[in-house]
């Protein structure tokens, strides 16, 4: 276990990395932003799609090696690799996309998670070449060195999901942490508050982004769902919030996701004025 922590902590640390990291960003960067990177990154079902479509060519792979072993099963372990080989780009696209919106650190350990799944679609490539040919053995043989490299994608994939948090709801804690839901907590004067720009202030210790309007107050969370990025620091028009890291936008009235990479929405607190002072509450906390 410590070895394990020590070889993904050096290569978190991996300034090496950085330059083809930068060259694979930038072709990633040339997929236009819009509805269909939307879909990529998760955002119509409100969490990443990247893990849900990996599935697939591991189940595959998977079971191609156990249909090895299994006397009478034919051509099935070579029509498992194919689909595994099919169900591969998609996944490794919407992986790119959100990988391309990390931070550095991140996106070193998720470049050597790539090049260890690209290993094994070569090595599930040359199996499926070698049964085709004829050289069963040698297929199987190449089926478990593949099944050895997914082994090791998926564990930096799992580094990167639940050491360095890639793709998790980073304002889920929101709720739990500014205390009792019905309670109404004072964030200073009204009239303190600029028109149409972002402030930051603090429910406690909890970060609030505030937007004044002409006839409303919109108050969510000011960290990002994405990546914990300032949104107070962000970009406000159109009654929307442009965090100023990786470009998530949301709607300041609903706080729903309008644009990934982030995928699931902003808390909303609701606001009351009693003379000058601001005060909000967050339905359902504690």
């Amino acid at each position: 276990m410590r070895m394990t922590t020590a070889i993904t902590t050096r290569l978190e640390e991996a300034r090496g990395l950085d330059r083809p990291a930068s060259v694979l960003r930038g072709l990633v960067g040339r997929v236009p932003a819009g509805r269909i990177r939307d879909i990529a990154h998760g955002v119509p079902i409100g969490h990443p799609v990247h893990p849900v479509l990996v599935q697939v060519p591991i189940g595959a792979w998977i079971s191609a090696s156990v249909l090895d072993f299994v006397p009478r099963t034919g051509p099935a372990s070579g029509v498992l690799i194919t689909v595994g080989l099919g169900a591969a780009l998609p996944a490794a696209a919407t992986g790119a996309l959100d990988w391309a919106q990390t931070h550095e650190q991140q996106q070193r350990v998720g470049l050597v998670h790539a090049a260890a799944n690209s290993v094994a679609v070569g090595l599930y490539t040359a199996s499926l070449w070698a049964r085709l040919r004829g050289r069963p053995i040698r297929g199987r043989l190449l089926a478990l060195t593949g099944l050895t490299a997914v082994g090791v994608g998926g564990l930096l994939g799992g580094h990167l999901a639940y050491r360095q948090a890639t793709g998790v709801n980073h304002a889920e804690q929101v709720p739990h942490v500014v205390g009792d839901g019905s309670r109404w907590h004072s964030i200073g004067l009204l009239s303190a508050l600029p028109v149409g720009k972002p402030v930051r202030r603090f429910v406690g210790e909890t970060p609030v982004l505030v937007v004044r309007g002409a006839d409303r107050v919109d108050v969510l969370a000011d960290r990002c769902a994405h990546l914990s990025g300032p949104l107070s620091e962000g970009e406000v028009r159109d009654g929307r919030v442009t965090c100023p890291w990786h470009d998530s936008v949301f709607d300041l009235c609903t706080g729903e996701v309008v644009h990934g990479p982030a995928t699931a929405p902003q808390p909303v607190f609701e606001t009351r004025v009693d003379g000058d002072e601001l005060r909000v509450r967050l339905p359902g906390a504690g």
